[in-house]
């Protein structure tokens, strides 16, 4: 087909369009294309996302993650209280209460065991003290009642009556002024002296208690040796009055006398003890 019979090859050509810097001045600024503002957030969010993540940091995050995942298992599988870790917080605080409860109740247990203790230690001690107190006031007593026997410092007096002038009432006032110097024990012939001791007689033929005994008569006297002499040899006293009666009485000081003759202990017909 010839070009001249074409319609299309005969539509008439677009005019040149004018070059736009041509017709713009000279000195006129350069105008940037106009962007969207993107603000903080969305600069965030494109820095995160997509993940950026090298082989090598995905490496070591594997290798992290199962060396937590290894020692979370150890742990729980030796540790004690790996049954309170699944529980709730309303478990987790009545337990709490139950331990401090018992807490307490170990606690009460223990005080009063305690105080049991020093109340039997106390009991025991009193028990023990009162133990001890009455044994010596039992011996005490005994030894005034004349019911067990006694040693400790004294005196030894002797009187000699050649001719048989010494009265019971001498013998008798001897042991008066021997208890007011303090003497604690008393024999004489070997008849323990007590409270309710008497002297019968005439000059040799001196009863103490019914039994008779004879010159020389002995004393064994246990007191404080230096107030028991110097009361027989005061001026006027039992030497003095002793020898007015042709006797003779040697007083001798000893650290260790002996008295052991002994009195039955009776029993009162009448008499009760007042205490509970």
């Amino acid at each position: 087909m010839n070009n001249d019979e074409n319609p299309r090859s005969q539509q008439p050509e677009r005019p040149e369009q004018p070059d736009a810097g041509a017709s713009r001045a000279p000195d006129a600024p350069v105008q940037p294309p106009a962007a969207e503002e993107v603000s903080g957030r969305q600069r965030l969010l494109a820095g995160l996302w997509p993940p950026r993540v090298s082989r090598a940091q995905l490496i070591v995050a594997v290798l992290l993650f199962g060396l937590g995942l290894g020692l979370a298992i150890q742990v729980r599988s030796t540790s004690d209280d790996s049954a309170l870790r699944g529980a709730r917080q309303e478990d987790l605080v009545r337990i709490l209460d139950e331990v401090d409860d018992r807490t307490q109740r170990l606690e009460d247990e223990k005080q009063r065991l305690d105080a049991q203790r020093t109340e039997l230690e106390n009991s025991s001690d009193q028990a023990e003290e009162a133990r001890k107190q009455t044994l010596e006031k039992e011996r005490q007593l005994g030894i005034l009642a004349g019911t067990v026997a006694a040693q400790g410092p004294g005196i030894t007096l002797t009187i000699s009556d050649p001719s048989g002038a010494v009265a019971a009432d001498k013998l008798l006032d001897t042991v008066q002024e021997l208890r007011a110097a303090g003497a604690e024990a008393i024999e004489v012939n070997g008849v323990r002296v007590v409270a309710n001791t008497y002297f019968s007689g005439e000059g040799g033929d001196i009863q103490v208690d019914g039994k008779k005994i004879e010159a020389p008569y002995e004393f064994k006297v246990i007191g404080k040796p230096q107030d028991l002499e110097p009361a027989l040899n005061i001026p006027g006293g039992v030497v003095q009055t002793l020898e007015k009666e042709q006797a003779t009485a040697v007083v001798e000081r000893s650290e260790e006398i002996v008295v052991d003759a002994l009195r039955p202990a009776e029993r009162p017909d009448y008499a009760r003890s007042s205490s509970p």
